[in-house]
């Protein structure tokens, strides 16, 4: 997901996407922890990408003030 992308999307699919992508992100964490993942740049591509989410759902909060 693009950052275009993320500002298209309504605040409720914004939160529905964070969560899904927190709970993934806990799981590969845990996976990584047992056995090396193949790839384990995803996991900073990850974070980044749920804090750029994290992000836009603030930047939103902050404005409806």
């Amino acid at each position: 997901m693009k950052k275009d992308e993320i500002k298209e999307l309504s605040t409720a699919d914004l939160r529905e996407h964070l969560a899904q992508m927190e709970k993934d992100y806990r799981q590969l964490k845990i996976n990584h922890s047992i056995s090396p993942l193949d790839n384990p740049a995803k996991l900073t591509a990850d974070r980044r990408m749920i804090a750029r989410v994290k992000t836009e759902l603030r930047k939103r909060e902050l404005n409806n003030q």
